[in-house]
């Protein structure tokens, strides 16, 4: 009896040795996606590279040296990514820069720098010295691609605008929302009014314009009282041409921002390697 029950005894402990030899933690079925998470960061395929890595953290928590690894390979995928991805809008930037150069002659450029970070363009038949008296609409973008439609209004008496419709002879129209971007003076009986509005916020009045800039539009201003004005050809290709040069300036911006934005992540990640290379966990 004794004899058996050492032998079930042995049998038992070479059960659980086998058990605990298979496992593992999920090691070994952990290593293959970590093999392929390699293959895929040396090709290139960043996406399946952190498809992989995140396999082993959601269905192997317990595999910890190749999770360790893991974490290690995925700070070098990401670093790699945004390297690639800082090459890439580098490339977007040079040619919308390009873009820029090809045009940027046609504007007339004005910034005090005693009180502005920003310039803005014109195009030169807008510029104030040039529509002294004029009701009018002009239209201006700053540096970073931001651009104003201003409705100008010059007359004898106050019509306290804030709107604007533009219409073309088919009965197509666009209307600006009411703006309180609103500045109103006068001068020796002359009443000066000026509404701006921002792109993106003007009811597609610009877009409208650029769109029409070959046929006639009506312009009025909505207040108190309505004024209205036919666009000249000039100014309806002013603000068609300075609206073509915003869409060139924001994508320029938005490029930039989008680089900075890579170079942060880049730092970021460069800090969490030097720390898992200072605390020896850097599993490479």
């Amino acid at each position: 009896m004794a004899r058996d029950m050492r032998k079930t005894g042995l049998w038992l402990c070479g059960i659980l040795l086998l058990f605990a030899a298979c496992d593992d933690g999920g090691e070994r079925k952990a290593r293959a996606h970590l093999r392929q998470a390699e293959e895929a960061f040396a090709a290139g395929a960043y996406s399946e590279a952190k498809m992989q890595i995140d396999s082993i953290r959601v269905l192997y928590p317990k595999a910890f040296e190749a999770r360790r690894e893991g974490i290690a390979l995925m700070q070098r995928v990401e670093l790699e990514e945004q390297q690639a991805n800082l090459v890439y809008l580098d490339s977007l930037l040079r040619a919308r820069q390009a873009d820029f150069e090809a045009v940027r002659g046609k504007f007339a450029f004005e910034k005090d720098t005693a009180y502005q970070e920003v310039g803005n363009y014109f195009h030169p038949s807008q510029t104030v010295e040039r529509n002294v008296g004029r009701t009018f609409l002009r239209a201006q973008v700053d540096e970073r691609g931001q651009m104003v439609l201003s409705s100008i209004y010059r007359g004898s008496y106050p019509i306290h605008h804030h709107a604007v419709r533009v219409s073309a002879a088919d009965g197509s129209f666009a209307e600006t929302p009411r703006t309180d971007d609103v500045y109103e003076t006068s001068y020796l009986g002359t009443i000066q009014e000026q509404a701006d509005f921002k792109l993106g916020e003007d009811g597609n009045a610009i877009g409208f314009i650029a769109l029409n800039k070959g046929r006639d539009v009506r312009a009025e201003f909505l207040g108190d009282r309505k004024y209205a004005v036919h666009l000249p050809a000039s100014d309806r290709e002013a603000i068609a041409e300075v609206y073509a040069l915003a869409q060139i300036l924001s994508a320029m911006d938005g490029i930039k921002k989008q680089m900075d934005e890579a170079r942060l992540k880049m730092d970021f990640i460069k800090r969490k390697m030097a720390e898992r290379e200072v605390t020896g966990e850097s599993g490479s």
